[in-house]
């Protein structure tokens, strides 16, 4: 591809493909990189550690941020942490025993890709302030032609590690534009505008804003939560960790490997309750409206408070700190969400306004359009993720070859650690790109039956579970249909992706 630039003449686009596959089959040209990894979060960092590891060097991960870190650089909020335990949400190939809570903070998980990064040599690969703009399937050159904001570059291999919390989701609210004063949402917080003595709007009641909410309300002079939906909350059994059970857990790996068991075991048994007896959601109903029934004593903030769909139909969420502070006298709860925004406020579902000086946006994540803008061609102009976001094991597309997905549609967990998934997508992958390089292969591309028949089978796991007892979640595209969860306990995803399957795969 460099040699075609280099031409002096201006050829046909016909000749533009047979000069690329003659120059590419008679010289022998490589692509710039056997692997081009596509996010710096802990999906990418843990595909870079495994390729190293497995003796491949020749790869690089792209970062659009200005720093790498995925989720925990981008989101710092108040608040931010997260909702699985620490020992659990980390590799099992660095498991790191100076946690200081049960529950670690944004700047402990952000320390933790740093070390991670600079333990496993992962820096010299990494490219910050560089975005995926998009990639084209070379089928003579058998590689990716891959656009970014930095110039072109050719990959044998893509591993997309983008993960689907990326993009925040904002209203269009009519007439936003012509607020006011400053507009944000909590994965772009704003740490210049100062909050103290502000009337403050804050619109969704997701998992960020139950985190931020409690931290920023003794600021505030007021604040008005529109909650379009109300969430199920329990308490969160968050605890600190002293420097002794750190010195034991560092002593003993062992005890390390029980205490990471234990917390697997305890959080894996959920998916019982998601994936296969929804009805025992009941028994954990009643421990949410406990913990509400403590903490909020006003009958009416309790009854608005109050969710009407079954329990883990959507995300459900731990706080201890939340009902409090919607309970101090500076908070309105304003029920049926935000309709619209005037110049100096926010108008509630019943039209009426209500002053803001600032409106910040606890709305989720765009998680259906993950891709955005980005275009990525694959074989017969197909786009991936334009119609359908159908995948195979969450890992490949049918017309896209040599291309990988870690964290792809439907392997999110509502239940247990992420990173147990991606540890079992990256294994996954590598094991691809371990054939495509032991054997020499131009390409290997998943067969379309055999992924409509992987996802007509998980699709009727998924109508079994809870997310189909008929709410509107984030989970549910724009058709119903559930293409994020992981429909069952997550080990037997780990088994269903503990090699590659290429008797699966078209091979060139």
């Amino acid at each position: 591809m460099r040699l075609l630039r280099q031409l002096t003449f201006t050829p046909s686009p016909s000749m533009v493909g047979i000069v690329r596959s003659y120059t590419w089959q008679m010289m022998k040209l490589e692509p710039e990189h056997e692997v081009l990894i596509v996010g710096s979060g802990f999906a990418g960092l843990c595909m870079g550690v495994r390729l190293r590891q497995a003796g491949i060097a020749d790869f690089l991960i792209l970062e659009k941020d200005a720093e790498f870190g995925g989720t925990w650089w981008a989101n710092s909020y108040p608040g931010c942490a997260v909702d699985i335990p620490s020992h659990l949400y980390s590799f099992s190939f660095a498991r790191y025993v100076g946690w200081s809570r049960r529950f670690a903070p944004r700047a402990e998980l952000l320390a933790y890709t740093r070390a991670v990064a600079q333990d496993f040599g992962l820096a010299p690969h990494i490219r910050v302030s560089t975005a995926f703009l998009g990639a084209r399937f070379d089928e003579a050159a058998g590689c990716w032609i891959v656009q970014t904001s930095r110039g072109e570059t050719s990959a044998r291999c893509i591993v997309s590690a983008l993960g689907a919390l990326n993009r925040a989701a904002i209203p269009a609210l009519p007439g936003l534009a012509q607020f006011q004063g400053p507009v944000f949402h909590s994965s772009l917080w704003d740490h210049l505008v100062d909050l103290r003595g502000k009337r403050v709007a804050v619109v969704g009641t997701g998992a960020s804003a139950i985190q931020f909410v409690p931290e920023i309300v003794d600021q505030v002079a007021h604040l008005d939560l529109y909650q379009r939906t109300a969430p199920w909350i329990l308490p969160r059994p968050d605890r600190a960790i002293g420097p002794a059970e750190q010195a034991r857990l560092a002593r003993s790996a062992a005890l390390r490997l029980l205490y990471r068991g234990a917390n697997y075991v305890q959080y894996e048994s959920r998916a019982l309750l998601y994936a296969y007896f929804p009805r025992l959601f009941r028994v954990a109903q009643a421990l949410a409206l406990r913990h509400l029934h403590r903490q909020v004593a006003d009958p009416a903030l309790r009854r608005a408070l109050t969710p009407d769909y079954t329990m883990g139909c959507k995300r459900v969420l731990l706080a201890n700190s939340y009902y409090p502070a919607l309970a101090r006298p500076n908070v309105s709860l304003v029920a049926g969400g935000a309709q619209a925004v005037r110049g100096g406020g926010v108008v509630d579902a019943q039209g009426q306004e209500r002053p803001a000086d600032v409106i910040i946006f606890g709305t989720g994540f765009d998680v259906e359009h993950t891709m955005g803008a980005v275009d990525v061609v694959g074989r017969d102009g197909k786009r991936l993720m334009q119609d359908d976001l159908a995948a195979y094991k969450g890992c490949t597309v049918a017309g896209f070859p040599n291309y990988f997905m870690i964290t792809g549609p439907n392997t999110g967990l509502g239940h247990n650690s992420i990173i147990y998934m991606i540890e079992s997508g990256a294994a996954y992958a590598l094991d691809a790109i371990r054939m495509i390089r032991e054997r020499k292969l131009h390409s290997v591309d998943v067969k379309a039956e055999v992924q409509a028949r992987y996802n007509a089978a998980l699709q009727k796991r998924l109508a079994r579970g809870v997310w189909s007892t008929g709410c509107k979640s984030w989970y549910l595209d724009e058709k119903g249909r559930n293409y994020t969860i992981w429909p069952g306990f997550s080990f037997l995803y780990r088994w269903i992706t503990r090699r590659f399957d290429i008797q699966n795969y078209h091979v060139k």
